[in-house]
């Protein structure tokens, strides 16, 4: 029976209204769905699908009848929709009524059935509606979980969709490359059969031929299908117009699919996470596509700018000492404004892969993930669960504010905020993150998350603030969250918040530290208290006291703004917000007095952060002189130039970041801690050990003793202690050394004004650098130093 076979094209299959439990004479005890229509004249059509013996599927159709309901005296035959040859309802007899009983093979499966009455006088009749009668064929009623696309091994698909306020919705099936934009085939959901509590679902037991699949909500009147939220694989885009797709960007007027394909199965190995102790990172935050874009990387097309790209680069990250890559945003994104703009929180950005696929770049990610942790590198990743993509690209087809707005995103404006606010602590969008978080844990390997614009985490569906925000608690406390870095970071893209607040942490979130980059860069610019260096220097008590110097992420510079270049380079009026010093001329200079003062402050900036309790966090550039030319916007952003490593400048850089990293690991006791030093152990001095003028803004100058705790009983794991100085001001200042223990000798391994390689010590040279206790010592002009006092020179150096 082909010829009753719906056309592949543009087919929507309608559920009659509910009809009530009776039961069809054809095929009654067998069914798997029944359907009633009411037709034109007030009678009623009975449709049964029931899977047939041995394979295949049996329609059974009958017309009962009714009271009031024109008599039918005459035959009545079922001919096609479109046309072809009638087949005829057996004639009713003792009480029967007519009926059909029509057979086809499961391998046409889905399909829509779609036909019309005809009686013996050749007069149509059809649904109340004056449409076809319309019944699929292959299709169940589903199950409401789990959330999303579910393939069973015998090809079986069940889809399920949270939404709570629609009247209806569609479920849309492509064939290859989105067929043109016009569905192959439409599901209309039953609310009656198709839907437990706020949760539609259906289940097909073939998606044989399909390719691609999205939803359509409400009244059905969208131009376009919208992307299943928790889809695993993107599938095609499809277009209302000729526009075509370029490099992963996705216009307005186009709509994404998920992919009806199971995600590419995946051998991690022996991959082993490196589970560093916290107060162990040195964090290297970095954007996917503009780290090795640029033809200077030396890689070639199809790996430049992909994740396998960043794996390419491992060595760069050893190089430095970083032990933890922190990536931009790799979710499916609006490129016009950004990565932190995204549409999707289930996969990875399509162009992030050779091929430009989600296959390819799930398996891509997974290989960049597994070649990290072969080399004790963690991988984490800024999330941003706050916001979408739509309504800054009209792109609403392609988020999930198109799917329920009304249950995932806060109702009112926030702050002058224009752009949707999603609700992340209602049940339905809680839910949404965790599973989301939970899958890059299971399925990719990721080793922890920094949340973008945390202020919002925190809101209510009001956009009040909560004390106990339900989704912070739960990340805090889940089984497997619990077990990852999570940090949270305050900045916003939307530019509603970037300020440090009290977060809720149960003593596991750690976060971004935005105190830490304005006063430092107050500092070394002179315009900041002393005291505010002072307590950043020591884990910011004033922040984190509750959870420990090991929770603060400090940075300079981020990509949110001035790259660390840019900071000493640009200061005009435009950049207040971002606190920096042009060092006596804006932009681009031959003067050599302006350069011998930028690059102290380079140094002085990558010292301070290294010098610090807390996690120090470099930005994907400043290691070797990146610039947006004074630029704090995303669009002005530019690749990283490779060929810069190979200058002096760069090398001086790398390896004094290197030497840091290696400073760090050596003295542990001091910079890699979870508690706060000791008041004991710590003496803060001014000039020639003089005490510090905390409150007058005019001092630019400050010393730290930090004394190492030792027990004595070790002699040869015996710490030393550290003495550094700060000097922010323009003239040079004293600074005289304490004694230091007996036995001991006072080495200078820092000192940000000398010049290359002598500004800090390596071990082939540190015999030269012998200063005596009670020593004066000329602190220049904007720079730092830092002594370290050893008790066994010889063993030392050896």
């Amino acid at each position: 029976m082909a010829s009753l076979l719906a056309p592949p094209a543009s087919t929507r299959v309608v559920p009659p209204p509910p009809a009530p439990p009776r039961r069809p004479a054809v095929v009654a005890r067998a069914a798997r769905s029944r359907y009633r229509f009411r037709t034109d004249d007030d009678a009623v059509v009975d449709v049964a699908v029931a899977a047939a013996e041995g394979g295949g599927y049996t329609v059974g159709v009958e017309v009962p009848p009714l009271p009031g309901a024109r008599r039918r005296d005459g035959g009545l035959a079922l001919r096609p929709a479109g046309s072809g040859e009638a087949v005829p309802l057996a004639p009713p007899g003792d009480g029967a009524c007519p009926a059909a009983e029509l057979s086809f093979q499961a391998s046409r499966a889905p399909f829509c059935l779609s036909f019309l009455l005809t009686d013996d006088e050749g007069a149509e009749i059809r649904t109340h509606r004056g449409t076809a009668f319309r019944v699929p064929v292959g299709v169940g009623p589903g199950s409401p979980a789990p959330l999303g696309l579910s393939l069973s091994e015998a090809g079986a698909a069940n889809f399920a969709l949270y939404n709570r306020g629609a009247e209806g919705v569609l479920l849309c099936l492509y064939g290859r490359g989105g067929g043109g934009g016009e569905p192959a085939l439409e599901i209309e959901l039953d609310p009656f059969v198709n839907r437990t509590g706020n949760v539609w679902h259906v289940s097909l037991e073939s998606v044989e031929g399909y390719f691609s699949y999205g939803f359509r909500c409400g009244l059905f009147d969208a131009d376009h299908p919208l992307l299943d939220p928790y889809a695993k694989l993107i599938g095609d885009f499809v277009a209302a117009d000729p526009v075509h797709v370029k490099e992963g960007t996705v216009p307005s007027s186009v709509s994404c699919l998920g992919s009806l394909a199971n995600p590419p199965s995946y051998n991690w190995g022996r991959d082993k996470r490196p589970c560093l102790p916290l107060e162990n990172l040195v964090v290297y935050r970095a954007n996917v596509a503009l780290f090795t874009k640029d033809k200077s990387s030396g890689l070639p097309n199809n790996v430049a700018g992909t994740f396998s790209g960043m794996a390419a680069k491992i060595h760069h990250f050893r190089s430095l000492g970083v032990n933890a890559v922190l990536l931009e945003p790799v979710f499916p994104f609006d490129q016009v404004k950004g990565p932190y703009f995204p549409y999707h929180f289930f996969s990875p950005m399509n162009s992030y892969s050779a091929e430009g696929c989600s296959a390819s770049a799930i398996t891509a990610m997974k290989d960049m993930v597994k070649a990290m942790h072969r080399n004790g590198i963690e991988v984490l990743l800024e999330v941003v669960f706050t916001h979408t993509a739509e309504g800054q690209a009209d792109g609403q087809m392609i988020s999930i504010s198109g799917i329920d707005k009304s249950s995932y995103y806060i109702a009112d404006e926030i702050a002058g905020c224009k752009s949707g606010i999603l609700n992340c602590n209602s049940p339905v969008t809680e839910r949404l993150i965790l599973d989301s978080l939970r899958h890059w844990v299971v399925d990719f390997h990721v080793d922890g998350f920094c949340f973008i614009n945390a202020p919002f985490l925190v809101r209510g569906s009001r956009g009040e603030y909560l004390s106990r925000p339900p989704l912070l608690e739960s990340i805090a406390f889940d089984p497997v969250l619990s077990k990852t870095k999570i940090i949270a970071d305050p900045w916003s893209p939307l530019g509603i918040s970037n300020v440090q607040f009290p977060f809720p942490h149960w003593k596991r979130w750690a976060e971004m530290n935005t105190r830490f980059s304005i006063d430092v860069r107050n500092f070394l610019k002179g315009e900041a208290l002393i005291g505010d260096l002072a307590t950043r220097l020591c884990g910011s008590g004033d922040l984190f006291s509750n959870r420990g110097p090991a929770f603060s992420f400090n940075y300079v510079s981020r990509n949110s703004g001035l790259s660390l270049v840019d900071l000493v380079s640009f200061s005009n009026g435009d950049l207040a917000s971002e606190s920096s010093w042009n060092c006596g001329e804006e932009g681009p200079s031959e003067n050599s007095a302006v350069l011998q003062t930028r690059l102290r402050q380079i140094r002085n900036f990558i010292f301070i952060l290294f010098v610090s309790l807390g996690i120090p966090v470099l930005n994907m550039g400043d290691e070797c002189g990146h610039s947006s030319a004074g630029s704090t916007s995303y669009k002005d952003r530019v690749p990283l130039k490779w060929k810069a490593l190979k200058t002096s400048f760069v090398k001086e850089v790398t390896g004094f970041i290197s030497f840091l990293a290696a400073l760090r690991s050596r003295r542990g006791d001091v910079f890699q801690r979870r508690e706060f030093l000791k008041l004991e152990n710590i003496s803060w001095h001014g000039n020639n050990l003089s005490e510090p003028r905390w409150e007058d803004p005019t001092s630019k100058f400050l010393c730290m003793h930090i004394i190492a705790e030792n027990d004595g009983n070790t002699p040869e794991l015996t710490k030393g202690d550290l003495y550094i100085c700060f000097n922010a001001s323009e003239e040079p200042a004293s600074a005289t050394l304490p004694a230091p223990a007996e036995g001991s000798v006072w080495l200078r391994l820092v000192d940000t004004s000398l010049t290359f390689p002598s500004f800090f010590t390596t071990e082939s040279n540190l015999e030269v650098q012998q200063v005596l206790g009670y020593s004066s010592y000329e602190v220049k002009a904007h720079s730092c130093v830092l002594f370290e006092s050893k008790r066994d020179l010889p063993q030392f150096l050896g």
